[in-house]
């Protein structure tokens, strides 16, 4: 089945009669805290995305092996940090990301792969480095920075390793702006 993009408009209905209240209803509610650990990925993905200038009416896949396809069929995983969280903190989170390998999944045969390794080409680390809570705000490309990472350096570099941490991430790649995202996706 595929998934059409929906406009924010379309109504709750109960019986076939319309409620008062419509899908952009459900998203404000469920997903304005992008704050959150969990949105807070899918927020970076849509960044990634957007600073690729992808097609962003293609619905996003929950399960994929990878989180996007560039143009030239670059497999991009997303990753994302931040030193402030949603919920009220005593300290700054320390700065980790998830490089595990994982076993790809098959569409056709319904199967997970035999061996686990990294699925995308390419890994971008999303780091909301802002560090002040009253004026945090996601939506704002300055307060982040961003770290690609092609899979084989991280292959060759950290290979057994199921997270890395944001010093040995600077040693591999220097931070760069929403900006410069394409372009240094396009060298990798």
């Amino acid at each position: 089945m595929t998934t059409k993009p929906k406009t924010g408009k379309e109504k709750l209905s109960d019986n076939g009669e319309d409620t008062q209240y419509d899908l952009l209803d459900f998203w404000r509610w469920s997903a304005s805290d992008i704050l959150s650990n969990a949105l807070r990925g899918v927020f970076a993905e849509f960044v990634v995305g957007t600073a690729l200038g992808l097609n962003l009416t293609q619905i996003r896949k929950e399960w994929d092996n990878f989180d996007l396809v560039s143009s030239t069929q670059m497999k991009i995983e997303v990753k994302s940090a931040a030193y402030i969280q949603a919920w009220q903190q005593k300290g700054y989170s320390e700065i980790s990301f998830s490089i595990a390998p994982s076993q790809g999944y098959d569409e056709i045969s319904g199967k997970r792969a035999q061996e686990a390794k990294r699925q995308a080409d390419i890994y971008v680390f999303c780091l909301l480095k802002h560090k002040d809570r009253n004026t945090i705000d996601p939506l704002k490309m300055e307060q982040w920075e961003f770290y690609v990472v092609p899979t084989a350096l991280l292959n060759a570099k950290h290979p057994e390793q199921k997270t890395v941490r944001l010093n040995p991430l600077k040693k591999l790649t220097p931070a760069i702006s929403y900006a410069g995202l394409c372009n240094a996706i396009a060298l990798c």
